[in-house]
């Protein structure tokens, strides 16, 4: 009988998830008791996490995700119901009418615009929405818009690092403020980050967001929430997510912060 091979290991939260092989078998251990024996790896993986996480009440994985997302919402995306989309459409469309990327890009997009387009939703806490106001009447305010027109464009690590040195000095290099304009010029690629949320939502459904998570404006950190915005896409493709503001949105809904009353995020 050959020895166990543990072949993935993640902790979430203060549990130590394994996924061991042996004789072509897979375990799913939490903190080393097996939980699940299955002859598929992901399989076993999956069971692990939805067995340990029903019996916390916390990781429900991307099927218990997305039985929560349907509960208030039964028609999916696509209902007139579905209330977390329109307010963030008609921000894009504010941003794009006056203050476009590509204006962006060369210096020419209007600070006062690009506040009212922050302005126009709840997506960010009252004191952040305040040090951007800070920030976009400071002489730093077409800096800070071109920087984050960089990010946009894909100069992730420069842009990052250009953006804690404009935005530092507000005590305003927050995630949400460095993701929000991004996500709203390309949702197809950028996604939008709301800290607590978007962590609740990673140990629900066991993705390594959850650990790689840091307040610092590090790439990693938003590849990794890259990763988990491709995760969530590829399963909820019966559902037809149309860009990420959809997945945003389904990840706002799922986690625990969501009171299902008024749209924010």
């Amino acid at each position: 009988m050959a020895p166990p091979r543990t072949i993935r290991s993640e902790k979430f939260g203060k549990v130590t998830f394994d996924l061991v092989e042996r004789d072509g078998r897979f375990f799913g251990l939490a903190d080393r008791k097996r939980v699940s024996e299955e002859p598929d790896a992901d399989a076993a993986w999956r069971v692990l996490l939805q067995t340990v996480g029903e019996a916390m009440g916390r990781y429900v994985g991307m099927d218990g995700a997305k039985k929560r997302f349907l509960h208030h919402y039964p028609g999916g995306f696509h209902s007139d119901a579905f209330s977390e989309r329109p307010y963030k459409i008609k921000a894009k469309q504010s941003l794009e009418k006056s203050s476009s990327l590509q204006k962006a890009l060369v210096g020419d997009a209007d600070p006062e615009t690009v506040l009212s387009a922050f302005r126009s939703t709840n997506m960010l806490f009252s004191i952040e929405q305040a040090r951007v106001q800070e920030v976009l009447r400071s002489s730093e305010a077409k800096s800070f818009i071109q920087a984050a027109s960089s990010f946009a464009e894909g100069d992730r690590t420069g842009s990052l690092r250009e953006l804690d040195r404009i935005l530092s000095p507000f005590q305003a290099n927050k995630w949400t403020i460095v993701t929000y304009l991004p996500f709203l010029w390309k949702p197809s690629e950028h996604m939008f980050l709301k800290p607590d949320a978007t962590k609740d939502f990673a140990e629900r459904v066991g993705h390594r967001f959850a650990n790689v998570y840091r307040p610092e404006l590090d790439a990693r950190v938003y590849e990794s929430l890259l990763a988990l915005t491709d995760t969530v896409k590829s399963n909820l493709a019966d559902l037809q997510p149309r860009d990420n503001i959809d997945v945003q949105s389904f990840i706002w809904v799922v986690s625990g912060s969501y009171d299902g009353e008024q749209p924010r995020t």
